[in-house]
């Protein structure tokens, strides 16, 4: 494994142990010729999946890319980062499971709501925010109407 800091071809790893859920092996690494220590986590892939965009373009599924969003929705709230990587642990494997190789981004997208709208009523209104591409005030308004419901009489 290369460091990413210095680039050293070489690192030793010093602790080896599964994630809570099982689903990989976190391992803590060292570089002998930097000194700096860092984190890989070894994953099993069972397919390629490919997402089909809004534009019919086809890429290769990235769970980082999915952990930065879930991330960023989540930023500042209180959601420590094992319950964000539990939670794109989570999609990954019901994407996987689903049987099929390509994945529309609709649906990847309407599963992160799902979690979000369970777990964090603002990280829901942050990340539909850019997902459903709010404009202007009015669609934050007719979103958290519909979120909401009608007031109480």
């Amino acid at each position: 494994m290369r460091c990413p800091f210095c680039g050293h071809d070489d690192t030793q790893v010093k602790d080896s142990r599964p994630t809570e859920d099982n689903s990989a092996i976190r391992r803590r690494r060292s570089c002998p010729a930097c000194g700096s220590r860092f984190t890989t986590f070894e994953r099993v892939q069972i397919r390629d999946l490919v997402v089909i965009k809004k534009d019919g373009d086809r890429v290769p599924f990235d769970r980082d890319k999915l952990l930065r969003s879930i991330g960023i929705a989540l930023r500042k709230r209180p959601v420590d980062e094992d319950q964000i990587e539990r939670i794109v642990n989570g999609i990954h494997r019901r994407l996987e499971s689903i049987g099929e190789n390509e994945v529309p981004s609709k649906f990847i997208g309407e599963l992160v709501m799902e979690v979000l709208m369970d777990l964090d009523k603002v990280a829901y209104v942050r990340y539909a925010s850019v997902y459903r591409n709010f404009r202007e005030a009015k669609d934050f308004e007719e979103f958290l109407g519909k979120m909401i419901g009608p007031p109480a009489d």
